[in-house]
């Protein structure tokens, strides 16, 4: 029997041969012996690698509940540094990194403008990141060009020092990390009813341009009989791609503009904003999204056991008086988002097997 040919690596392809691929072709190339090298599409993550993410977060957080536990986890990537490249505006998802990387030890070093690099003398944005991989061990970027740090990790693996990008928001098209802590957050929040299977998911909002919808709706799609409604304006309504990508996979899901039918029929809610920064002809303002907000009135229409999400910023799709509402668990997609996202770094680093030691003799004790 003939031996199977090596699979090949992101370092043997070319840019061009690299763009031909589809988005699984890709996810083989970002992995390095069974875990991510680099992190930058949902489909790189199958569910045996998602089970294992969530069981290492909740791990993490119960070891970082005693100063011992912590200076623990402070000690496991000591020897490292992480650069945060932020080319977009944001809040959390950055002070989340920021967080995971503290927990992990990581020392970090941050460019959120880039009035304040070379860039504003002209050099390029691929010459800046170069020059960073010179410094650091891991690039943690996010940035308003769609497939850009797809195109940094590629240009990277083509240097003599190729270093792990995790993308943390790429143009309309992806944000993977976002996906993965709003899976854990599902899982955790549904678990006594047995997680994300046999679900039914209702997204709201602007799910045309909504990259946190995106990578959603295809990590929902490892687990078995999820129902998922989208719930939006024709305008705003999700893109064939992606139908078509639920298609493939055969999962079962509905368009729709009737949001008080959805609500009473589903186990979780998904909201989103308006995402009018891709809005260069201002037609939003055209469009009458009020019926696609959440009401105070509402919960009254919500099952008891069903939760309701937002990856925020918010605007006015849920009324500030539904925070109190013990379903609405947006706060606890936030923090969860920390110890996810420490808890990738940890499994791309190879030092989740220390996480797994440390909890067995903390929990034998």
């Amino acid at each position: 029997m003939s031996a199977q040919p090596a699979p090949i690596t992101l370092n043997e392809i070319s840019w061009p041969d690299y763009q031909g691929l589809d988005s699984f072709a890709k996810a083989g190339l970002f992995q390095h012996k069974g875990r991510p090298y680099h992190a930058l599409l949902p489909q790189q993550f199958d569910r045996p690698m998602l089970d294992r993410i969530e069981a290492l977060a909740t791990m993490i957080r119960k070891i970082a509940k005693t100063r011992g536990g912590m200076n623990y986890l402070q000690s496991l990537l000591s020897e490292k540094r992480a650069m945060l490249y932020f080319a977009q505006p944001s809040t959390r998802t950055f002070l989340s990194f920021y967080a995971a990387c503290q927990i992990t030890g990581l020392h970090c070093a941050e460019v959120r403008d880039a009035h304040t690099s070379s860039e504003i003398k002209g050099e390029s944005q691929e010459d800046s990141v170069r020059t960073f991989s010179s410094y650091f061990d891991l690039i943690i970027m996010r940035h308003p060009a769609g497939g850009f740090a797809e195109r940094i990790a590629w240009m990277l693996s083509h240097t003599d020092r190729p270093v792990p990008v995790i993308n943390a928001g790429s143009g309309k098209d992806q944000h993977p990390t976002q996906a993965l802590l709003d899976v854990y957050t599902l899982q955790r929040s549904l678990e006594k009813r047995g997680g994300v299977a046999g679900k039914k998911i209702a997204f709201v909002g602007d799910l045309a341009r909504g990259r946190t919808v995106r990578s959603l709706a295809w990590l929902l799609t490892l687990y078995e009989d999820v129902f998922m409604y989208f719930v939006a304006p024709e305008t705003l309504q999700l893109g064939e791609d992606v139908q078509a990508l639920l298609q493939s996979r055969k999962v079962s899901f509905t368009l729709t503009d009737d949001f008080e039918a959805v609500i009473p029929e589903v186990d979780a809610i998904y909201m989103t904003r308006i995402q009018d920064e891709w809005d260069t002809a201002h037609e939003s303002n055209l469009i009458d999204t009020s019926k696609f907000h959440f009401e105070e009135r509402h919960l009254k229409m919500l099952r008891p056991d069903a939760i309701l999400m937002h990856p925020l910023p918010r605007r006015k799709e849920i009324a500030p008086e539904v925070d109190a509402d013990p379903r609405a668990k947006y706060w606890r997609q936030v923090r969860n988002g920390m110890w996810v996202r420490t808890a990738l770094i940890l499994m791309m680093f190879d030092r989740d097997t220390e996480i797994d030691r440390y909890y067995h003799d903390l929990t034998r004790d």
